[in-house]
């Protein structure tokens, strides 16, 4: 026998379709308003009946012959209902479902701004594993590879190399799905993501071609393509060629000044200030490193951790203030530990095991 576990507007038509009625012959039927059953039509899947006039269209069903039955269900297989409820009774999300998982992707995206994993993670695996993407619409797998990214990105902060290997995997399933919903902006953010994921990794010659790749993407804003050239010059200074990074990140910061985005430049000048250090100019260094810390207004755990941990790297570099330096990479060692920074926790024992061994 049919069944439907939720009605919505969608199953209301179809249900009168099967049973060969006008609108107005359907609402006598089932004892509603005709205003309502109009309603219903016109809102279709972004509409559910209200509790008395879902156990009316249970009751309809259930009284229908098995012609009308039957009818109904192919209706729901051509609309592309049938698939609402799957495995144990769960349900593809409604429209007004849909409203609350972009609301949700809202606030597990400030609690990763926050570094707030626990419930980030929670709020992202509600959905992923509700349903497979396969069986959503198109907005619900965009839905699906925004979670997708978000969750990519929650595993890229907490950066152990585990988290990176999933990482990976997550931005790659969410690059198909933009890639197959013809969103290439998002497609390209994630590449740039990936990129970052693969400097995390080591792999700096191939992140630095990745960014450079992207540079100059028509895909990507302005912003993010400056982005990705500043990213270059990181992944050169990883590997010692502090010249030309430097030359790039300067580049960036005047871009970053000319595009308002005050945040940006300031990370600039902290990227800049360890370039120098890594080319032994600790005047610039500090310089750069102080005009950071004036300019940027650290909001997260992530955000203090990395600028302690530049600012400490420069002073260890200097006999007279190495005492400074190891208290504040201390302190920026406790702040990674209460937060799961595992990836800055990394390059801190980095600089701690090349300061006793200099």
């Amino acid at each position: 026998m049919a069944t439907v576990h939720r009605w919505s507007g969608l199953e209301a038509r179809a249900l009168r379709w099967a049973l060969r009625q006008s609108v107005r012959g359907f609402a006598e039927h089932l004892g509603v308003a005709v205003n309502t059953v109009s309603k219903w039509e016109k809102l279709l899947g972004d509409t559910t009946p209200q509790a008395d006039s879902q156990a009316i269209l249970d009751t309809v069903l259930a009284r229908a012959d098995a012609s009308a039955t039957e009818r109904f269900t192919r209706l729901l297989a051509e609309q592309g209902l049938s698939g609402r409820h799957r495995d144990g009774g769960q349900a593809v999300p409604t429209m007004a479902e849909y409203e609350t998982w972009a609301d949700d992707l809202e606030r597990a995206a400030v609690c990763l701004s926050r570094q707030d994993f626990a419930f980030a993670g929670t709020l992202l695996d509600r959905w992923l594993r509700r349903v497979p993407a396969r069986d959503l619409d198109e907005r619900g797998r965009y839905l699906y590879a925004r979670s997708l990214t978000l969750n990519g990105d929650m595993r890229r902060l907490q950066g152990t190399v585990r988290d990176l290997l999933t990482a990976t995997s997550l931005y790659g399933d969410a690059h198909s799905l933009f890639t197959e919903l013809g969103v290439p902006r998002r497609a390209a953010q994630i590449e740039l993501s990936l990129a970052v994921v693969a400097e995390m990794s080591g792999w700096l010659t191939t992140a630095a071609s990745r960014y450079g790749a992207l540079t100059d993407d028509g895909r990507l804003g302005a912003c993010d393509g400056v982005r990705a050239r500043l990213w270059i010059g990181t992944a050169l200074a990883k590997q010692g060629h502090n010249t030309p990074a430097i030359a790039l990140m300067r580049s960036a910061a005047r871009d970053f000044h000319d595009l308002t985005e005050p945040e940006e430049w300031a990370v600039t000048q902290q990227k800049l200030a360890l370039a120098h250090r890594g080319a032994g100019d600790l005047t610039r260094a500090l310089r750069h490193i102080d005009t950071a810390r004036a300019a940027s207004s650290p909001t997260s755990p992530l955000e203090h951790v990395q600028i302690d941990t530049a600012h400490a790297h420069i002073l260890l570099s200097d006999p007279a203030t190495s005492d400074e330096g190891r208290a504040i990479l201390a302190r920026a060692a406790d702040l990674a530990t209460r937060h799961g920074l595992r990836h800055q926790l990394r390059s801190i024992d980095t600089i701690r095991a090349s300061e006793e061994h200099a």
